[in-house]
């Protein structure tokens, strides 16, 4: 009888076609009493099998194939045989252990769990884990693409020959799994897929590699698990008061490769800026750190809103320990990290996610529901239980091995609507005929449900900006589970008010107004964010109107508008010292403004404006709640002045917001107030020290009793031009 494998099946293996390399490699038993032992060595001349312990040739494997296909019989083996192959090329001798004679990797358990969609640990087994089995060292490779005929790891271990390391199926779920000795931490792969249609793919990156290269290399980088001994538990005890809906939540947005640069524009690496990104912000009082998206991405250009890397923190700042070592260093300095996080759409590189076997596998199929038009990109597939979980998994991660306390999701309602950005026939309708994408729906339900349920006192953040409801509600009530809403509308209507020449704003008063509103239908969150000062729309100190003094008075105005204004706070990189350009991610801040005067004002202002949100309860205890807000002054259109009471929990002292946004000095100007007795001057948006003219109330006033505004008793105030003041019973 011949026990050596079929002609078919070695041609296959030298070839690299063949989808089950198991059956043909390693160790197999024709008959109960026989093992032969089958080995792929296209770089050897001869092979030996040998015993592990000492060396002895247990057989030598005769060459089959010119192609490097040996096999011979084994003697006396258990049904599990310990060797070690020799392999030989002239007098060059080298060993190695066999990837073919170790077990599964996957248990049934895991593959019953991926199968159907279940498996929110998905990044602890698939991807590439450096592990030990049976003794030896060397990597897990694991990977989903169901509609592959064969799927192979290749990397700079194996020369990227995809016919070297074929990797074990499971079954029909459509795991692919290998374990091959001797690769180590820093090794780069990829996977070598054969089609369906038995078509050769490009060379896919890991879906869930946790490192890649630095773009625009794109290969996958194994690294073992974070090695960050976490220090801040102090921070994760206290991280809900720090979270929640009454809490001061202030937050600065950054794009790290921007925010500062180095010698030759170098960027700064996670390191340096857990240093200096950390402390800055820690000086101006932020309690936040909201990043740009950090997942790794081919083009910088898209300031990482196209991710394919969804795992792996990008390598253009460093390793992914130095990003575990910047989050820390938040920590210790009670600042929250933020990340963007893009599951609405990835980008149809080649090299990526894109007809990942061969098929779509993570898109849409038709184009209509799989086709960015916005962005020329792909849309996952999220009525696909391993897609949903694939999604559900990487956010989970974040939190889970990186610390991470929240998502801010990007681009919500182009997952919500099925028309977002499309004429008539352009877009496919839902199974009750509507415009409702209920599958992404679904998704977002159970993505909240799973991160709220996994780390209570984390957060998530929807970038939302149509009338969808309840947003921001519990998933049990009906709502879609976000903890907070970003308020796009009144990021709109009040850019625009402020946009005008202050002559025309009485006629705009209402852009003001209008947001109050529906200020608590949701947890909302204050966005002057980088896409306000992108694409032609200028910076934010560009957006005023006025000459040059009054443009920084205007914008001074703004922002403490904004930190009284019902609603947590969120200001991009640049925003706080009136960067004067555009935002460009190619280059670093204007850090030579500081120099100037007006610009160092504007800093000041924001620096004492979370200090004051911070230490001032009435302004940020019931920010999301009706009572902590009462107008006292809505309609002076003429004027254009606005009176408000910032209120807080039971006897907490309220606060008075009074806004002039006319160049003209009001003087005496009376306001109704709750109660008689001094007032102090809290904050003065037109103090010389912030740049402005200096006048006010003198640090402090006294209440009359004459009623106005249907309270009973009131104050004579001075209303600086184009300022903002901020006013508290004294003492405070």
């Amino acid at each position: 009888m011949n026990t050596y494998p079929a002609r078919s099946d070695i041609e296959a293996i030298v070839s690299g076609r063949h989808g089950n390399p198991f059956a043909v490699l390693g160790p197999q038993w024709p008959s109960e009493d026989t093992c032969v032992l089958s080995v792929f060595a296209p770089e050897a001349q001869r092979v030996e099998a040998i015993n592990r312990e000492t060396g002895q040739v247990l057989a030598p494997l005769e060459k089959l194939d010119a192609g490097g296909f040996f096999a011979g019989v084994l003697p006396d083996v258990p049904m599990r045989p310990g060797y070690r192959l020799r392999l030989s090329w002239d007098d060059d001798r080298w060993e190695r252990e066999d990837p073919y004679r170790f077990p599964p990797i996957l248990g049934e358990t895991d593959i019953h769990l991926m199968a159907e969609g279940t498996h929110r640990e998905l990044y602890t087994r698939l991807g590439a884990h450096p592990i030990e089995m049976e003794g030896v060292a060397g990597v897990a490779f694991a990977v989903w693409a169901p509609n592959a005929q064969r799927v192979s790891v290749v990397g700079d271990f194996n020369g990227w020959d995809g016919r070297r390391h074929p990797m074990r199926r499971h079954g029909t779920a459509g795991i692919w799994d290998l374990f091959i000795p001797g690769v180590e931490a820093g090794a780069l792969y990829k996977f070598d897929i054969i089609g369906p249609n038995g078509e050769v793919l490009p060379q896919k990156a890991d879906p869930m590699a946790f490192s890649m290269e630095a773009p625009p290399a794109n290969a996958s980088r194994v690294v073992a698990p974070v090695q960050q001994n976490w220090g801040d538990h102090a921070w994760l005890e206290k991280r809900w008061d720090a979270q929640n809906r009454a809490a001061p939540i202030s937050i600065y947005e950054v794009h790290l490769g921007s925010w500062r640069r180095g010698e030759g524009g170098a960027y700064f690496d996670y390191d340096r800026l857990s240093r200096e990104l950390v402390a800055y912000v820690k000086d101006l009082g932020f309690t936040h750190i909201e990043l740009l998206p950090i997942s790794e991405h081919p083009f910088t250009g898209s300031w990482g809103y196209q991710p394919l890397g969804l795992f792996a923190p990008t390598a253009r700042y460093g390793a992914p320990d130095g990003f575990a070592r910047f989050v820390e260093r938040c920590h210790q300095e009670d600042i929250g990290v933020i990340i963007d996080w893009v599951p609405g759409h990835f980008p149809s590189d080649a090299y990526g996610l894109a007809r990942f076997d061969g098929t779509p596998l993570y898109e849409h199929a038709d184009p209509r529901r799989g086709f960015h038009p916005d962005w020329n990109t792909l849309i996952y597939d999220l009525g696909r239980p391993e897609v949903a979980n694939f999604l559900d998994s990487n956010a989970l991660f974040w939190i889970d091995r990186y610390h991470v306390d929240g998502l801010r999701v990007d681009a919500v309602a182009s997952m919500l609507y099925l028309d977002y950005s499309r004429e008539h026939g352009e877009w496919v309708p839902n199974v009750h005929g509507g415009r409702e994408n209920l599958e992404a729906v679904a998704f977002l339900k159970g993505m909240n449900t799973r991160v709220y349920g996994a780390f209570p006192s984390a957060m998530t953040a929807a970038e939302e900006s149509t009338a969808w409801p309840m947003v921001s509600a519990p998933v049990e009530s009906g709502g879609l589970g976000f903890g907070y809403k970003w308020n796009m509308g009144w990021m709109h209507d009040t850019l625009f008010y402020m946009s005008q020449d202050p002559i025309h704003r009485r006629y705009h008063h209402s852009s003001l107004t209008f947001g109050l509103l529906y200020a608590f239908s949701e947890n909302f969150i204050l966005p002057l964010s980088h896409d306000e000062v992108v694409h032609g729309k200028g910076s934010l100190i560009g957006k005023m109107p006025g000459d040059r003094w009054q443009k920084f008075a205007n914008l001074r105005a703004y922002l403490a508008f904004m930190w009284t204004h019902p609603g947590k706070k969120l200001l991009f990189m640049g925003g706080e010292f009136a960067q004067e350009r555009e935002w460009d991610h190619d280059s670093q801040l204007d850090w030579h403004l500081l120099s100037l005067p007006e610009h160092r004002g504007v800093q000041d202002l924001v620096r004492d404006l979370n200090r004051l949100y911070r230490s001032t309860p009435a302004l940020h205890e019931l920010d999301c709640e009706p009572a902590g807000f009462d107008w006292v002054e809505a309609n002076d259109a003429n004027r254009s002045v606005l009176a408000y009471l910032r209120k807080g929990v039971g006897d907490t002292p309220p606060v008075l917001v009074v806004c002039n946004f006319t160049p003209v000095v009001q003087y005496g100007y009376r306001v109704g107030v709750p109660f008689g007795g001094a007032w102090s001057e809290r904050l003065n948006t037109d103090a010389a020290h912030y740049g402005g003219s200096n006048l006010g109330n003198l640090g402090q006033v006294h209440t009359t009793d004459t009623p106005a505004h249907s309270l009973p008793a009131s104050l004579e105030l001075t209303l600086p031009p184009l300022a903002t003041i901020v006013l508290a019973p004294y003492p405070t």
